[in-house]
C-alpha cells in the first residue's frame, strides 16, 4: 500500500500550522485557548522544558507536572520565510520562524509578529501572544515585542 503523504497526495484539508491534540496535550492547548501559556517542570531536578513530554529530558523523571509560564522571552535566533507551499503557510509569507529563550529557561519554537523584519536582534524582549487557529486548536502560541 502507498502512503498518500509520501506519494504527495495530501488532503484537501491538510493544515501544517496546528498539530493534532491529544489528552495528554489537551491541558496545554486548553491553555492556550484562555490566552495562557505552559510549560512543564521537573519536580526531582527542577527544570523545566518545552515542548511539554511526560517525562523531563534532562533528568528522565515522571516527577513533571504543569505549571504557568510568564510569557516573557528573548529572541534566540530567527529566520524570515519567504517561500512556503504548504497550506496556510503561503498566505503568511513573509513571515518570521524563530526559536526564543523563555523566562524560565526552555527555548521554544514559534513565529514572530507585529514586528518589522528589520528591527529584530538577537536577544530582544518578547512576550507571549495568540493566533487564531482551528476548532481542535482555537489558539496557538506566538510572540511579539514587549510593550
Amino acid at each position: 500500500m502507498v502512503d498518500r503523504q509520501c506519494a504527495g497526495v495530501l488532503p484537501v484539508s491538510a493544515r501544517y500550522d496546528v498539530p493534532e491534540p491529544d489528552d495528554f496535550t489537551r491541558n496545554y492547548w486548553d491553555a492556550a485557548a484562555q490566552g495562557r501559556l505552559l510549560l512543564r517542570r521537573c519536580g526531582a531536578c527542577g527544570r523545566a522544558h518545552h515542548y511539554p513530554r511526560e517525562f523531563c529530558p534532562h533528568c528522565w523523571s515522571e516527577e513533571v507536572a504543569w505549571e504557568p509560564a510568564s510569557g516573557r522571552a528573548a529572541l534566540y535566533t530567527w529566520s524570515v520565510v519567504h517561500r512556503n507551499d504548504l497550506p496556510p503557510f503561503g498566505a503568511r509569507t513573509p513571515y518570521v520562524a524563530a526559536v526564543v529563550d523563555l523566562a524560565e529557561g526552555p527555548r521554544m519554537m514559534t513565529e514572530i509578529v507585529d514586528c518589522a523584519h528589520d528591527e529584530l536582534r538577537a536577544g530582544m524582549e518578547l512576550e507571549a501572544t495568540f493566533r487564531d487557529g482551528t476548532p481542535a486548536v482555537p489558539a496557538v502560541p506566538v510572540f511579539r515585542p514587549r510593550r
